[in-house]
């Protein structure tokens, strides 16, 4: 499994990392067992980077990823490298309510992470969203202290613009910005992928599959719970639905071509478009987990990265990635 440096000034990482909010929250039920075991089989199967934030589930994830690792071998155990997101403030109802990036919240917040997870330091380290009324200096320098303590190895940005990234970076080093980056999400391309690589900085690509969506897997039909993130995001509502899923199709019969899955044509295709950037497969079960690493030994060649380009051109897809009310809290998108 090829690795690749996690930006300038951050530790080496697996070609895939695995996302696990979905063990927890958002995307319907997920099974406890089976979550642990699909860590344990990334872990094994060489995949070093486990991200999490420690809002989801109000926490669960967090000491999910903590029980994976404590009954992990010690081997596997060392070599996995905890990325966590904070800030995201949430009620007793589950409702969002803003975002805190304080520096006085930023070591509250970690110290509870540290907890939860049971380890002695964060790897990776980043606000969930930037907050509006903090300057991004005040919060990475709040990271900062705690990486002079030894509590974080290294700062990342989530979701932060070109701007943002310029100021966190010229505050401290900036290992990583974690942006969602798939076939159908390409707004980086334009103004942050080339400010993260001339300040060498890597990109974590969350959203390879959009939440699903080009998988190959999601159907018209699908039912979805009131509590699962999809059934109000706008790409998987009424006719952008079906729209979206057309170009699913497109992509069909490309991988059909080449022996491949929809979502692994999908994986590789972000995997071709730079050493720097690391997607975040969100695979809950063994099964996906092993899918999705079958892109690691898909190849691209001109002739197939053209067919893709014409099946799902930039901007292709209909609706928004996220509601409105949360497009507005993304400085990637100002």
């Amino acid at each position: 499994m090829r690795t690749h440096p996690l930006g300038s000034t951050g530790p080496q990482v697996s070609a895939l990392g695995l996302g696990c909010m979905g063990m927890s929250a958002l995307y319907g039920e997920a099974d406890r067992a089976e979550s642990v075991a699909t860590i344990h089989a990334a872990l094994e199967a060489g995949v070093t980077l486990l991200d999490t934030g420690d809002f989801y589930a109000m926490g669960h994830n967090e000491m999910l990823i903590g029980e994976a690792l404590s009954k992990a071998p010690a081997g596997l155990r060392e070599q996995a490298l905890t990325s966590v997101k904070f800030g995201a403030l949430r009620g007793p109802d589950g409702n969002w309510t803003g975002y805190d990036g304080r520096p006085a919240a930023v070591q509250n917040f970690a110290a509870y992470s540290l907890q939860r997870l049971g380890v002695d330091h964060i790897d990776i380290y980043r606000i969930a969203r930037v907050d509006p009324d903090v300057p991004i200096e005040e919060t990475v320098g709040a990271i900062a202290e705690l990486v002079e303590k030894g509590y974080v190895k290294h700062i990342g940005l989530s979701e932060a613009g070109a701007e943002t990234i310029r100021r966190a970076a010229a505050t401290a080093p900036i290992s990583d910005l974690q942006i969602e980056y798939s076939l159908i999400s390409r707004g980086i391309e334009d103004r942050i992928l080339p400010t993260t690589r001339e300040l060498g900085i890597a990109v974590t690509a969350y959203g390879v599959l959009s939440r699903g969506l080009i998988s190959g897997h999601f159907t018209r039909d699908r039912q979805l719970a009131a509590t699962d993130f999809r059934a109000f995001s706008p790409r998987f509502q009424g006719e952008n639905l079906d729209h979206n899923l057309g170009l699913v199709e497109a992509l069909r019969k490309i991988a059909e071509q080449k022996g491949v899955s929809v979502a692994q044509l999908a994986i590789s295709w972000v995997l071709s478009r730079g050493e720097d950037i690391v997607p975040l497969i969100g695979a809950r079960t063994r099964e996906r987990l092993a899918e999705a690493l079958g892109a690691l030994e898909v190849t691209l060649d001109d002739a197939d990265l053209n067919a893709i380009e014409a099946a799902v051109p930039a901007d292709s897809a209909a609706g928004e990635r996220y509601p409105q009310a949360q497009m507005a809290h993304l400085d990637s998108e100002r």
